[in-house]
């Protein structure tokens, strides 16, 4: 049976055009929507980081989502790096609350951009939450923002970071490595890598 773009089809006895698909000649409508490209939990043993690297240019953003612990009972944090730059190039600032104070506190020309809260608990079924998004990762023409959110609660008591950094560098982004600022993730820390298309 065929189909006919209703703004053309005319009457019955005018000459209409047939088409095999419901699109009718209209392009296909690809929604502003997040795409899940790579996912990965931390094993037994533990891992001193996670990468995701083959990271392709098919989207305008990426966002990170997470659950993270550490194997530290002690203040922890979680941070980020692109291909594998480890250079001074990263700045980043960040505002701080626990529910009775708030601090703010930032770095320039760091080894690395952002820097998010993590569960430092030792309770197991304890972990934090984030959500890091990478603005424009693969345009050439500028350096890259990052923003972000995270906290932990420990019934009772927790934390939550707002932050935002850069990369200073114009080179689109194909690799990001996450990792604590000391010891190692623990075992169920999850990361999800997602592509965002449109504006």
């Amino acid at each position: 049976m065929g189909v006919y773009k209703l703004s053309t089809a005319g009457g019955l006895a005018t000459p209409r055009t047939n088409y095999s698909s419901f699109l009718a000649g209209n392009p296909a409508f690809d929604p502003d929507s997040f795409f899940p490209i790579a996912s990965t939990t931390v094993g037994s043993g533990g891992s001193s980081n996670v990468e995701f690297t083959s990271i392709t240019a098919d989207y305008t953003h990426l966002q990170i989502r997470g659950i993270i612990k550490n194997t530290a009972n002690n203040s922890e944090s979680v941070r980020f790096r692109f291909n594998s730059d480890t250079n001074t190039n990263y700045s980043f600032h960040r505002l701080f609350g626990d529910g009775s104070s708030a601090s703010a506190y930032g770095e320039a020309n760091t080894s690395y951009a952002g820097e998010a809260s993590s569960s430092n608990s030792p309770q197991t079924n304890i972990f934090s939450a984030l959500v890091y998004d990478i603005l424009d990762y693969k345009n050439t023409n500028k350096y890259k923002t990052v923003r972000g959110l995270s906290g932990k609660d420990f019934n009772g008591s927790g934390n939550i970071f707002l932050f935002s950094g850069n990369w200073r560098n114009t080179n689109a982004i194909t690799s990001i490595t996450i990792y604590p600022n000391s010891d190692n993730f623990a075992q169920y820390t999850q990361f999800a890598l997602y592509g965002i298309k449109g504006s």
